[in-house]
């Protein structure tokens, strides 16, 4: 039997011809990642260690980003911690507030993302790389010590999914609805360990910032992974964005999955995920009440890049926010902050009654930046709606993409751009 994309990454990493899944193996690393929240975690155990520094200061980024600027003296803490120890240990890839950005954006764009590579961090949506090719999951703290220490990681080789995409998605249609509508169909335990492989001829109809999307959301149906065939646009993507060498892995012909699916990328629907789970989906179409909201978030992880600020200053040109909504938008680096404001997306953000922030996860984690009241109710691009998600417990977030979200904003309930007049 063959391999996979995932397991021949993991083989390769391991110095072994091949793996099986649910073989243990210990891989080398090429990266190891950690932010404000998880890093001075991981920074504890390493001193409990006593290890004499990190295996390598350039495999290593340390990305504030969930409370920064910071919102309080914790905080502040946090980040002094994680700013002592990479100038202590000379990492290279630490990025302080003005050239920081949310992690899962700043990697690739910063080029320290290829295919081939073994990329963990201590951050669950790090599985966000392998639109790139690359196998990225996320781990605890003390795996991100020990690989800070060591450049190694255990893993249990998993076994896959295949998702073979087909056709082209209509307008307003993008990887947020993809991935909506695969974890609807499976549920948020329907790929519990598993690398989540997208191949097929609709995968050349996905933007970069699609593919990003669909596989930062692959830990949303419990995956180990999610993981994209690297194309000529992944391969132009990292050449722009990179100079480091990569590798493409593709999945033999008899490699053994536990299941294929068949997603015509041209049936699919704008797609919100109601509360309180990200598989409890429903289509625009299936939406027959007035769902009314409090606030919209435009940006994260999942959906702060530059097709969404694009696609969202679309929908809000000419327009404004309807009375009493607060609307959020959050560009996810720095860089793109700067696109966005070269092509005037933030002038017409404000001008249409929205609030743009620096780069910041807060929102999406309860942090800050957004935070809901009780009763209150979020349209948000970011990944997750469970119960207190943004803020109270009896607050509702519903998952969708930046177009619906935008055209949410306008109307003040869940709306798409199709129904604007």
């Amino acid at each position: 039997m063959g391999m996979t994309m995932t397991q021949k990454i993991l083989a390769a990493h391991a110095g072994l011809e091949k793996v099986e899944a649910g073989q243990l193996i210990e891989a080398n690393l090429d990266l190891v990642l950690g932010n404000d929240i998880t890093s001075p975690v991981a920074i504890k155990e390493m001193e409990k260690m006593k290890v004499d520094g990190v295996f390598d200061k350039d495999k290593i980024a340390l990305v504030p980003d969930h409370f920064v600027p910071n919102k309080d003296i914790k905080s502040a803490e946090h980040c002094k911690c994680v700013r002592e120890f990479a100038y202590r240990n000379e990492i290279t890839n630490y990025f302080e507030v003005g050239e920081m950005g949310i992690e899962h954006a700043l990697l690739p764009e910063k080029g320290l993302t290829v295919a081939g590579d073994v990329i963990i961090g201590a951050d669950s949506h790090t599985c966000t790389y392998g639109a790139l090719g690359a196998f990225s999951t996320g781990v605890g703290s003390t795996d991100m010590a020990a690989g800070m220490a060591t450049g190694k990681a255990w893993f249990k080789v998993p076994s896959a999914i295949k998702f073979n995409l087909i056709g082209k998605p209509s307008e307003w249609v993008s990887g947020k609805d993809v991935i909506l509508h695969i974890i609807g169909m499976i549920g948020v335990d329907g790929a519990l360990y598993k690398s989540m492989e997208f191949v097929g001829e609709g995968v050349k109809n996905l933007t970069m910032d699609d593919r990003f999307t669909i596989a930062n959301m692959a830990i949303e149906a419990g995956g180990k992974n999610g993981i994209f065939t690297v194309d000529d646009l992944a391969i132009a993507y990292m050449k722009e964005h990179s100079s480091r060498d990569y590798t493409v892995y593709e999945a033999d012909e008899d490699a053994d999955y536990d299941e294929e699916y068949t997603i015509d990328l041209g049936t699919l629907r704008p797609t919100i995920a109601f509360p309180h789970l990200p598989e409890n989906t429903k289509t625009i179409d299936e939406i027959h009440e007035d769902i009314k909201i409090d606030q919209v978030v435009i940006g994260s992880c999942t959906n702060g890049r530059i097709d969404d600020m694009r696609i969202a200053a679309k929908i809000l040109k000419g327009r404004h926010v309807a009375k009493g909504m607060r609307c959020i938008v959050i560009p996810a680096t720095q860089a793109i902050y700067m696109q966005a404001m070269e092509e005037g997306l933030l002038k017409t953000f404000i001008e249409a009654g929205a609030v743009v922030s620096t780069p910041t996860c807060g929102p999406c984690l309860g942090g800050y930046m957004g935070i809901l009241a009780q009763g209150e109710r979020c349209v948000s691009t970011t990944n997750r709606n469970f119960v207190g998600r943004m803020g109270h417990v009896e607050s509702e977030i519903y998952l969708a993409s930046p177009a619906v979200a935008a055209a949410s904003a306008i109307t003040g309930k869940i709306s798409c751009p199709c129904q604007l007049s």
